[in-house]
């Protein structure tokens, strides 16, 4: 797991706005009454919000825009999607949407269209 940290941390252009602690990361699950996935809850911990190469993962951070609560409960009102599902990224483009679910998978969303799954981790994404 330690290599999607240094993965992340080695991207160019890399930002993050520092290490978030577990009890913040539970009380962000308890509000979407979910569990994080694990390589989702190393990110946070240790980036609490991240943006390189052109991404900006959400996080745990003040920003609404990037605030991982923030931003799936407004994405949810827009997107059928499984409840069990969590932004990890806005593309801001074409109403775009990168969402994980609890076992890891990535998928993306857009209006009026099926969602469509892109990788198994976010390992797998960071790397896409």
């Amino acid at each position: 797991m330690k290599d999607i940290l240094n993965l992340i941390k080695n991207k160019s252009k890399f930002y993050s706005i520092g290490n978030i602690s577990e009890e913040n990361i539970k009380e962000a699950e308890l509000i979407l009454n979910i569990r994080f996935a694990s390589d989702y809850r190393m990110i946070i911990k240790e980036y609490g919000a991240v943006t390189f190469s052109g991404h900006e993962l959400t996080g745990i951070c003040n920003s609404k825009r990037l605030n991982v609560v923030d931003a799936t409960k407004e994405e949810r009102k827009y997107n059928k999607v499984p409840e069990d599902w969590y932004v990890i990224e806005q593309a801001n483009i074409d109403d775009i949407v990168i969402w994980q679910d609890t076992s890891g998978a990535v998928y993306q969303t857009m209006p009026n269209k099926k969602p469509i799954k892109l990788c198994n981790s976010l390992l797998e994404y960071i790397d896409f």
